[in-house]
């Protein structure tokens, strides 16, 4: 027997990709199980099959930087619960990011794809589910977006959660609506701007070489510390809580359109964010 449970949850978190760099991301998860009828008539229960992979998910992938530990191009070391690690990238460029071991998921593949992730979930859960559950299966998808849309990391120290992990991110929509026309030029503008962008606070930034920025900061669950090229970032001179991030775009927007009315209707991730008005 066949029991599938669509769009179980989705996870927002970043990557470490060759080309791309850091890369935020975020993914609907699909499950799908196989096995025998059981005494109640069922292979699981809903509640069970819910429960025990969203928990899995939100725990263990989601707010995480995803590492493919198996890549030829990353160096990695741990010193008690504290992970460091340096990511080459194609470019000849570097990203090094430290933390405690909790804001990382190192996944046994070469390469971060959804494929490659669902299998490595569907290992890790061996065992978790009844004896009537002779399979199971994750698909990983992206939200359909007809629109601009942008792919963004940060990090907020002075969250209680676990979005104070220096480099978790998001695929996000955004809408742009200037003197209550939407505008698609102001929405692909910004797409474009932050095509796999890390968005750092300015407080957070502790020195610049070069062409290289350095952020650190203590928050809840422990020390961070990123360092990225600068071609990489956009520095804000505020923290970048999508609250914060919808009002930043539509005061830039105001100030580059005086006389206008900017609104911006920004997403973190799936279905939820903030909407900013601005006028100059």
């Amino acid at each position: 027997m066949h029991l599938f449970v669509d769009s179980l949850t989705n996870v927002d978190f970043s990557y470490l990709d060759h080309n791309r760099g850091i890369v935020g991301e975020t993914w609907l998860a699909n499950a799908a199980l196989d096995g025998a009828l059981d005494h109640q008539g069922m292979v699981c229960d809903f509640g069970i099959v819910k429960k025990t992979l969203r928990n899995w998910l939100d725990t263990e992938l989601d707010h995480r930087l995803l590492v493919p530990t198996r890549a030829s191009h990353l160096q990695l070391s741990r010193t008690g619960e504290k992970l460091e690690l340096t990511w080459d990238l194609a470019s000849g460029e570097k990203i090094a990011v430290s933390g405690p071991q909790q804001a990382f998921a190192l996944v046994d593949v070469a390469e971060i794809s959804p494929e490659s992730v669902a299998a490595w979930c569907v290992q890790q859960l061996a065992g978790v589910f009844p004896t009537s559950v002779d399979q199971l299966a994750l698909e990983f998808v992206s939200e359909e977006i007809a629109t601009p849309y942008y792919h963004y990391s940060h990090g907020l120290k002075k969250h209680d959660g676990n979005c104070q992990r220096i480099a978790h991110g998001h695929r996000s929509r955004i809408r742009i609506d200037m003197d209550g026309a939407r505008s698609g030029a102001l929405e692909s503008l910004w797409a474009k701007r932050w095509a796999d962008i890390y968005l750092g606070t300015r407080e957070d930034l502790v020195r610049q070489d070069g062409r290289q920025l350095h952020f650190a900061y203590e928050a809840r669950q422990g020390a961070f510390t990123l360092s990225m090229p600068a071609g990489r970032c956009e520095i804000l001179d505020c923290d970048t809580t999508v609250e914060q991030l919808a009002q930043y775009i539509a005061d830039t927007l105001a100030a580059d359109n005086p006389g206008r009315e900017i609104q911006v209707r920004a997403y973190e991730g799936i279905g939820k964010g903030a909407v900013a008005r601005a006028r100059r």
